[in-house]
């Protein structure tokens, strides 16, 4: 699961009984988004924590349900609860808060290609990478494409750089 979706699941639980029934009756009511549909009274009503969860990510995506989440808890009273949830959403991903390193220290780019082409990185962005002359201007290129991804894309950003540079990776969650 998602760091996003971890944080929903973890505040759900925490919730007493009587609050998770709160939650599901104040989600009925609490404005949407424009273009968002209702997750139905029906199905609402019977879900554990988990189900709802996992019905808010597929139903609001991981960012809105994440903030829906955050909004109908204040609604309940729930503020320390909703603020918890809302820190989590805003740590920066690892692959943007080590930018800079990630450009100066990776040395086999080659490798991280290879792990992204076809599911992160069309042809063309592979070719217009492996086209750069240096490997800091490779990286450079390579997170010229990030601010387009999702969370999954730079997940397995960060897959593709425990695999080819784990020494790396440990250094950079130390700091």
């Amino acid at each position: 699961m998602g760091r996003t979706r971890d944080a929903i699941l973890d505040a759900l639980e925490n919730l007493t009984a009587d609050e998770f029934k709160k939650f599901k009756l104040k989600l009925l009511s609490v404005p949407l988004r424009e273009g968002y549909g209702r997750i139905p009274r029906g199905t609402l009503m019977s879900m554990d924590a988990m189900d709802l969860t996992d019905k808010l990510v597929s139903f609001y995506l991981e960012e809105y349900s994440a903030e829906l989440t955050a909004v109908v808890l204040r609604e309940i009273g729930m503020q320390e609860t909703a603020e918890q949830l809302q820190m989590v959403r805003k740590a920066p991903h690892f692959v943007d808060q080590h930018r800079v390193a990630l450009i100066t220290r990776v040395t086999d780019v080659d490798g991280v290609l290879d792990a992204l082409y076809g599911t992160v990185l069309s042809e063309e962005q592979y070719g217009a990478v492996r086209a750069e002359s240096t490997n800091p201007m490779k990286m450079r290129k390579l997170l010229s494409f990030a601010p387009a991804w999702n969370k999954t894309c730079k997940d397995l950003l960060l897959q593709a750089l425990k695999n080819t540079h784990p020494y790396l990776v440990v250094d950079l969650e130390k700091s």
